[in-house]
Protein backbone atom coordinates (compact mmCIF):
# COMPACT_ATOMS: atom_id res chain seq x y z
CA UNK A 1 0.00 0.00 0.00
CA UNK A 2 1.17 3.94 -0.93
CA UNK A 3 2.22 5.57 2.53
CA UNK A 4 -0.31 8.36 1.17
CA UNK A 5 -2.61 5.80 0.99
CA UNK A 6 -1.63 4.34 4.54
CA UNK A 7 -2.17 8.12 6.21
CA UNK A 8 -5.12 8.61 4.68
CA UNK A 9 -6.88 5.65 6.42
CA UNK A 10 -5.06 6.32 9.96
CA UNK A 11 -6.26 9.95 9.88
CA UNK A 12 -9.43 8.90 9.09
CA UNK A 13 -9.65 6.15 11.65
CA UNK A 14 -8.04 8.35 14.04
CA UNK A 15 -10.44 10.76 13.83
CA UNK A 16 -13.28 8.56 14.85
CA UNK A 17 -11.06 6.82 16.98
CA UNK A 18 -10.68 10.43 18.98
CA UNK A 19 -14.43 11.34 18.83
CA UNK A 20 -14.14 14.19 16.08
CA UNK A 21 -16.20 12.36 13.08
CA UNK A 22 -18.87 10.79 15.41
CA UNK A 23 -22.04 8.10 15.17
CA UNK A 24 -23.88 9.90 12.29
CA UNK A 25 -21.60 12.27 10.96
CA UNK A 26 -21.51 12.70 7.38
CA UNK A 27 -17.88 12.06 5.28
CA UNK A 28 -17.33 13.90 2.25
CA UNK A 29 -14.79 12.90 0.10
CA UNK A 30 -13.81 16.42 -0.82
CA UNK A 31 -13.93 18.10 2.38
CA UNK A 32 -11.73 15.63 4.00
CA UNK A 33 -8.93 15.40 1.42
CA UNK A 34 -9.15 19.45 2.03
CA UNK A 35 -9.40 18.65 5.87
CA UNK A 36 -6.62 16.13 5.71
CA UNK A 37 -3.81 17.81 2.79
CA UNK A 38 -4.54 14.50 0.94
CA UNK A 39 -5.43 13.99 -2.88
CA UNK A 40 -8.74 12.52 -3.40
CA UNK A 41 -7.97 9.28 -4.56
CA UNK A 42 -6.65 8.00 -1.33
CA UNK A 43 -9.62 9.46 0.22
CA UNK A 44 -11.70 7.19 -1.85
CA UNK A 45 -9.88 4.48 -1.23
CA UNK A 46 -9.56 4.98 2.70
CA UNK A 47 -13.28 5.44 3.00
CA UNK A 48 -14.11 2.26 0.64
CA UNK A 49 -11.64 0.28 3.31
CA UNK A 50 -13.33 1.90 6.18
CA UNK A 51 -17.04 0.61 4.72
CA UNK A 52 -15.67 -3.04 4.31
CA UNK A 53 -14.71 -2.66 8.16
CA UNK A 54 -17.97 -1.60 8.85
CA UNK A 55 -16.62 1.44 10.73
CA UNK A 56 -18.45 3.39 8.39
CA UNK A 57 -22.30 2.89 6.78
CA UNK A 58 -24.51 3.87 3.67
CA UNK A 59 -27.17 6.73 4.00
CA UNK A 60 -28.37 7.04 0.14
CA UNK A 61 -25.39 7.89 -1.77
CA UNK A 62 -23.86 9.36 1.39
CA UNK A 63 -21.04 7.55 3.52
CA UNK A 64 -21.79 8.05 7.41
CA UNK A 65 -19.70 6.82 10.37
CA UNK A 66 -21.35 3.84 11.38
CA UNK A 67 -23.19 3.61 14.65
CA UNK A 68 -24.13 0.32 16.93
CA UNK A 69 -27.35 -1.00 17.59
CA UNK A 70 -28.59 -2.48 21.03
CA UNK A 71 -27.75 -6.11 19.34
CA UNK A 72 -24.78 -5.33 17.61
CA UNK A 73 -23.13 -3.45 21.02
CA UNK A 74 -24.53 -6.64 23.41
CA UNK A 75 -22.34 -8.66 20.85
CA UNK A 76 -19.14 -6.47 20.96
CA UNK A 77 -19.02 -6.45 24.68
CA UNK A 78 -19.51 -10.68 24.87
CA UNK A 79 -16.68 -10.78 22.55
CA UNK A 80 -14.39 -8.05 24.62
CA UNK A 81 -15.08 -9.41 27.92
CA UNK A 82 -13.51 -12.48 26.78
CA UNK A 83 -10.61 -11.81 24.60
CA UNK A 84 -10.02 -8.99 27.45
CA UNK A 85 -9.82 -11.48 29.83
CA UNK A 86 -7.44 -14.06 28.16
CA UNK A 87 -5.48 -10.73 27.49
CA UNK A 88 -5.20 -10.17 31.33
CA UNK A 89 -4.91 -13.94 32.15
CA UNK A 90 -1.91 -14.10 29.93
CA UNK A 91 -0.29 -10.72 30.86
CA UNK A 92 -0.53 -12.55 34.73
CA UNK A 93 1.83 -15.53 33.31
CA UNK A 94 4.06 -13.16 30.71
CA UNK A 95 4.49 -9.62 31.56
CA UNK A 96 8.09 -8.92 32.52
CA UNK A 97 8.37 -6.21 35.94
CA UNK A 98 8.59 -3.54 33.82
CA UNK A 99 5.27 -3.58 31.93
CA UNK A 100 3.74 -4.89 35.40
CA UNK A 101 5.33 -1.17 36.79
CA UNK A 102 3.69 0.64 33.90
CA UNK A 103 0.20 -0.46 34.49
CA UNK A 104 0.86 0.55 38.36
CA UNK A 105 2.19 3.61 37.55
CA UNK A 106 -1.30 4.53 35.09
CA UNK A 107 -3.53 3.54 38.03
CA UNK A 108 -1.74 5.95 39.99
CA UNK A 109 -1.78 8.33 38.05
CA UNK A 110 -4.95 8.49 36.11
CA UNK A 111 -6.62 8.99 39.51
CA UNK A 112 -5.57 12.77 38.89
CA UNK A 113 -8.08 12.71 35.72
CA UNK A 114 -11.07 11.84 37.71
CA UNK A 115 -13.92 14.25 37.03
CA UNK A 116 -12.68 14.26 32.99
CA UNK A 117 -14.57 11.96 30.98
CA UNK A 118 -12.45 13.03 27.64
CA UNK A 119 -8.79 12.52 29.74
CA UNK A 120 -10.32 9.39 31.42
CA UNK A 121 -11.11 7.50 28.33
CA UNK A 122 -8.02 8.08 26.48
CA UNK A 123 -5.78 7.13 30.09
CA UNK A 124 -8.48 3.98 29.95
CA UNK A 125 -7.55 2.81 26.20
CA UNK A 126 -3.87 3.00 27.13
CA UNK A 127 -4.39 1.38 30.17
CA UNK A 128 -6.01 -1.50 28.09
CA UNK A 129 -3.60 -1.35 25.29
CA UNK A 130 -0.79 -2.30 27.82
CA UNK A 131 -2.74 -5.13 29.32
CA UNK A 132 -3.06 -6.40 25.45
CA UNK A 133 0.97 -5.85 24.64
CA UNK A 134 1.85 -7.45 28.11
CA UNK A 135 -0.13 -10.80 27.11
CA UNK A 136 2.89 -11.35 24.53
CA UNK A 137 0.37 -12.90 21.95
CA UNK A 138 0.29 -10.52 18.92
CA UNK A 139 -2.91 -12.80 17.23
CA UNK A 140 -4.77 -11.69 20.17
CA UNK A 141 -2.89 -8.26 20.07
CA UNK A 142 -4.49 -8.01 16.28
CA UNK A 143 -7.78 -8.99 17.19
CA UNK A 144 -8.10 -6.83 20.33
CA UNK A 145 -6.98 -4.12 18.10
CA UNK A 146 -10.36 -4.48 15.91
CA UNK A 147 -12.46 -4.80 18.68
CA UNK A 148 -11.53 -1.33 20.44
CA UNK A 149 -11.63 -0.02 16.62
CA UNK A 150 -15.68 -0.69 16.98
CA UNK A 151 -15.78 0.95 20.12
CA UNK A 152 -15.25 3.97 18.78
CA UNK A 153 -18.39 3.52 16.97
CA UNK A 154 -20.01 4.50 20.47
CA UNK A 155 -21.53 7.57 20.96
CA UNK A 156 -20.15 7.90 24.41
CA UNK A 157 -18.01 6.35 27.06
CA UNK A 158 -19.43 4.83 29.93
CA UNK A 159 -16.74 6.58 32.09
CA UNK A 160 -19.08 9.51 30.87
CA UNK A 161 -21.27 8.30 34.05
CA UNK A 162 -21.48 9.86 37.71
CA UNK A 163 -19.20 8.14 39.78
CA UNK A 164 -17.78 5.50 36.64
CA UNK A 165 -14.22 7.07 36.80
CA UNK A 166 -13.13 6.27 40.58
CA UNK A 167 -15.23 2.87 40.51
CA UNK A 168 -13.36 1.57 37.15
CA UNK A 169 -10.03 2.84 38.58
CA UNK A 170 -10.75 0.23 41.64
CA UNK A 171 -11.53 -2.03 39.34
CA UNK A 172 -8.25 -1.38 37.50
CA UNK A 173 -5.88 -1.76 41.04
CA UNK A 174 -8.07 -5.30 41.21
CA UNK A 175 -6.76 -6.52 37.76
CA UNK A 176 -3.04 -5.21 38.20
CA UNK A 177 -3.07 -6.57 41.68
CA UNK A 178 -3.62 -10.03 40.35
CA UNK A 179 -1.54 -9.80 37.27
CA UNK A 180 1.39 -8.82 39.68
CA UNK A 181 0.99 -11.42 41.76
CA UNK A 182 1.19 -13.80 38.89
CA UNK A 183 -2.64 -14.98 39.19
CA UNK A 184 -3.94 -15.35 35.63
CA UNK A 185 -7.60 -16.68 36.84
CA UNK A 186 -8.13 -13.74 39.04
CA UNK A 187 -6.65 -11.91 36.38
CA UNK A 188 -8.78 -13.11 33.93
CA UNK A 189 -12.34 -13.16 35.83
CA UNK A 190 -11.31 -9.08 37.29
CA UNK A 191 -11.33 -7.90 33.74
CA UNK A 192 -14.37 -9.75 32.71
CA UNK A 193 -16.11 -8.52 35.67
CA UNK A 194 -14.37 -5.15 35.15
CA UNK A 195 -15.67 -4.58 31.04
CA UNK A 196 -19.09 -6.02 32.60
CA UNK A 197 -19.73 -3.32 34.97
CA UNK A 198 -18.72 -0.90 32.10
CA UNK A 199 -21.80 -2.68 30.04
CA UNK A 200 -24.60 -2.43 32.65
CA UNK A 201 -23.03 1.33 33.28
CA UNK A 202 -23.74 1.99 29.18
CA UNK A 203 -26.90 0.46 29.26
CA UNK A 204 -28.21 2.14 31.80
CA UNK A 205 -26.55 5.52 30.75
CA UNK A 206 -28.49 5.43 27.30
CA UNK A 207 -31.70 4.28 29.21
CA UNK A 208 -31.72 7.23 30.89
CA UNK A 209 -31.56 5.57 34.43
CA UNK A 210 -28.45 7.43 35.99
CA UNK A 211 -26.81 10.51 34.69
CA UNK A 212 -23.78 11.88 32.68
CA UNK A 213 -21.25 14.30 33.69
CA UNK A 214 -21.38 15.82 30.65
Amino acid sequence: MKPQQTDAYSLILGAIDSGIFRPGDRLVESDLADRFGVSRTPIREALQRLETQSLLARDGRSLIVASLDHNQLAELYVVRAELEGLAASLAARHATDEEMRVLRDMVTDDHGLIGDPTAMARANRRFHKQIHLASHNRYLVQQLDLVHRSMALMATTSLAAVGRDEDALKEHDIIVTAIENRNSDAAGEALRAHISKAFVTRLKLDSGEIDSVV
